[in-house]
């Protein structure tokens, strides 16, 4: 049986993957909470979540290294309705997008990667993210859940993990407490 939430779908449900990220305010504590709080988005269901990982930031800003993880999400919701509800999480941590600096320090970031198969040029939501294949962050994540996963538009994850070979990323270690109850009861559907 999948991880059930309080918020049964009611409507017919996608995939949504989701990455979490955050490098301010214990940026550990912040991604296992956004991870929760997930759990607890209407018309949805978390089915999975990876490891944490620590990553060096990208952009050229110097600032901490952040804490990643990605999220698979079965939901209802329509893409902007999800993504606002994403954004309204981003909020509760403290995240003041009009304060900040473009690829600068997030207390958290919440990204919507991809969404069934849905292909978006909405400057509002481009979908599949559009920076997706780039980042070892998303990919490796992605990988552990498994590297053969299409994700369309993007093709498959294990074709471009060749090319974030050299970003720095490292899982953490023992970062498997709240995945392993999750994941183990994904397994049991």
């Amino acid at each position: 049986m999948a991880y059930q939430t309080r918020h049964p779908a009611v409507h017919p449900t996608v995939i949504a993957w989701i990455s979490i990220g955050s490098n301010l305010d214990l940026p550990v504590a912040q991604v296992r909470h956004a991870l929760g709080a997930l759990a607890t988005v209407p018309e949805s269901t978390l089915l999975w979540q990876s490891h944490l990982y620590q990553t060096a930031p990208v952009g050229g800003i110097t600032q901490p290294a952040f804490i990643n993880a990605v999220a698979r999400l079965q939901t209802a919701l329509q893409p902007l309705a999800l993504l606002s509800h994403l954004q309204t999480l981003e909020a509760a941590a403290g995240r003041h997008r009009a304060d900040e600096i473009y690829w600068g320090p997030r207390v958290l970031d919440l990204d919507l990667l991809s969404y069934g198969t849905t292909h978006s040029t909405d400057p509002e939501l481009i979908l599949p993210h559009p920076r997706l294949h780039e980042r070892a962050f998303v990919l490796i994540p992605l990988a552990e859940f498994d590297p053969e996963l299409i994700i369309p538009g993007c093709g498959c994850i294990a074709d471009h993990l060749p090319a974030v070979a050299g970003q720095s990323i490292t899982r953490i270690p023992d970062s498997t407490w709240e995945t392993s109850a999750c994941n183990a009861r994904s397994a049991q559907a």
